[in-house]
This record gives C-alpha cells, structure tokens and sequence, in this order.
C-alpha cells in the first residue's frame, strides 16, 4: 500500500500526516517532508500515525532522520500510532528522543 504524507502549519506545530504503509519504498517521501518541516521553525513536530497500519525498520530510520534533521530544541511527537507501531518505536528506545502519545 503506498504513503500519503500531507504537511500543515498548526500554530506552532508543523503537523505531518501519515496514511498507509511506512516501509523503504515508501520512507523517501516521509523524508522529503521531515526536510520541509525542519526548516519552519516551529516549537513541535507533530508526526500523525493514525493512518499508518504498517511500519517496517525503514519507519524506525525515518524517525531517527527526523530527529537528526529538526533542531534539538524543537520537539517530536508521534501521534494516534497502533499499538503494534507504538511497541516497535519503544522496542526500538527511540520513545527517549521522541514523545508517543495516544491523541
């Protein structure tokens, strides 16, 4: 299934929008959207899985990108992720540099 990733401006949170499967063929556009969002300068980059019933360890990489790639002081915040989604990222420990929540 591909990915549809849509970007918005939400006052001070740049919002990315997830939809479908989260693996290598489909990382490269996640990341080209974590490099637009990195350079809003907004306090919170919210990353919406809802719509995500899928995430290989290419995702997991994506998500260490996104860390790299947004300044240290701007938050992360992965939201509405599956529990099996969620699982991999704490599996992974990347829930110490990043923020899960259930919203």
């Amino acid at each position: 299934m591909p990915l549809s990733v849509s970007l918005s401006i939400e006052g001070d949170t740049t919002v990315i929008e997830l939809k479908g499967e989260l693996d290598a063929g489909t990382a490269p556009d996640f990341h080209q959207t974590i490099e637009k969002a990195a350079g809003h300068g907004t306090a919170t980059v919210e990353i919406n899985m809802t719509g995500v019933g899928y995430m290989a360890s290419a995702g997991l990489r994506s998500l260490v990108f996104a860390r790299q790639k947004v300044a240290s002081n701007v938050a992360i915040k992965v939201t509405g992720a599956s529990e099996p989604v969620a699982r991999t990222i704490r599996t992974a420990g990347l829930d110490r540099s990043i923020v899960l929540s259930d919203e």
